[in-house]
């Protein structure tokens, strides 16, 4: 009679273990999908949005270096933008440190919107 008890008592420990490591995964799996939706989607977008804007810069485009330098685009290669930060002085910037300026990003129109 001893043994039947103790034989169910194990039982009952060893389902509820497995119910703690299910419930461990699932909870593990839905803190992923909270950080996916709330941090790193709207990161990429926000990547992509800025990537998007730098492909579309040209010359004589106002922008605003990381540096906090303000210019006019006046050449645009490869990888680098020539700007012109004062008459007839021009400095060679990594696209990626170049942001349009902030009175042009407001005079542009957003994606889907007419003027």
């Amino acid at each position: 009679m001893l043994n039947l008890i103790l034989l169910q008592n194990a039982a009952a420990a060893n389902g509820a273990a497995q119910g703690s490591q299910w419930s461990f995964w699932i909870m593990m799996i839905l803190i992923f999908v909270v950080f996916y939706f709330f941090m790193i989607r709207p990161q990429t977008k926000k990547q992509k949005e800025l990537q998007k804007q730098r492909d579309a810069m040209k010359k004589g485009d106002k922008v605003v270096t990381a540096g906090g330098i303000y210019g006019i685009i006046k050449e645009s290669q490869e990888t680098t933008f020539i700007i012109e930060i004062a008459k007839d002085i021009t400095i060679k910037v990594d696209k990626g440190s170049v942001y349009i300026a902030a009175e042009d990003a407001q005079a542009a129109p957003k994606e889907g919107e007419n003027r």
